[in-house]
């Protein structure tokens, strides 16, 4: 049996950020960096997971039939135990999975992705500013516990809220904003992309994401910004007109407020050389 890992299949060599981990308790919690990825394995245990950013690719959860999958950003997601799961993706996208160790079944006999919930969405931003920090004296098994709570209320509800933009439209939005993130970006210009109007896109769009898109805006630039420090060839000054930022000094306090850490400490863990 292979291994519960959200990464599995050998991936020509790439600077990435590393996989952070930290044992608390009888959890065991991962933050995986945003990369190509492929897995196939049966679940030992159940796992809950919480997709940062968007990620498209294929999947069969619990059944023999692939198909494409469309991980909305700020998702959660539940994979019960003994559950065979296949999933890859070219591009992949940051992801929190949190796994009991003790041999304690969650409660949830199905799977699901995508599921808004304000709750689960501030406590999985609380812990990756921590792991992305290395802070080891943080309350992780009350934080554990409580998206362990999330998750088990989500049983009950639907994967999609209605009145929320569709996976079509995320993905033409997702492709305006990455194709001109070095340039002031509008919600006008967002709506008018996807023909609807100011007041309705602003619903859709927080019910799909459980955010602004102002702040999913800022969370699309600090991606870039990650991907590009990664690469290791551009000067920061650089990444930070790239990314849209006004100045490196903007971007610097934007790493900071929404992750914890500053782009220059994000280069070192990378071990540019």
């Amino acid at each position: 049996m292979v291994t519960m890992s959200h990464r599995n299949r050998p991936q020509p060599p790439r600077k990435t950020e590393s996989t952070r981990r930290i044992e608390a308790g009888p959890w065991a919690i991962e933050l995986l960096p945003g990369c190509a990825y492929a897995a196939r394995y049966i679940a030992s245990q159940s796992a809950i997971g919480f997709a940062f950013d968007s990620q498209r690719g294929l999947h069969a959860i619990g059944s023999d039939r692939v198909q494409p999958f469309n991980a909305l950003p700020n998702g959660l997601a539940f994979v019960p135990a003994q559950c065979d799961v296949y999933s890859e993706s070219p591009h992949g996208g940051e992801y929190l999975r949190l796994i009991r160790t003790d041999g304690f079944v969650l409660e949830g006999d199905h799977p699901f992705n995508n599921r808004i919930d304000l709750r689960a969405i501030a406590l999985a931003q609380r812990m990756r500013r921590a792991l992305l920090h290395g802070s080891i004296d943080d309350d992780w098994e009350a934080w554990a516990l409580a998206l362990a709570e999330c998750a088990a209320a989500e049983n009950s509800k639907s994967a999609r809220p209605q009145g929320s933009l569709t996976d079509s439209r995320m993905r033409l939005l997702d492709e305006f904003i990455d194709a001109g993130l070095d340039q002031p970006l509008a919600v006008p210009a967002m709506a008018q992309l996807l023909g609807l109007s100011e007041g309705y896109f602003m619903r859709a769009f927080k019910a799909a994401t459980g955010k602004s898109p102002h702040g999913y805006l800022i969370d699309r630039r600090l991606a870039k910004a990650r991907a590009l420090i990664r690469d290791c060839s551009a000067t920061l000054p650089e990444i930070a007109l790239a990314c849209g930022f006004s100045s490196q000094a903007h971007m610097t306090t934007t790493f900071k407020q929404r992750l914890g850490v500053s782009p220059a400490q994000l280069r070192q863990m990378t071990k540019c050389i």
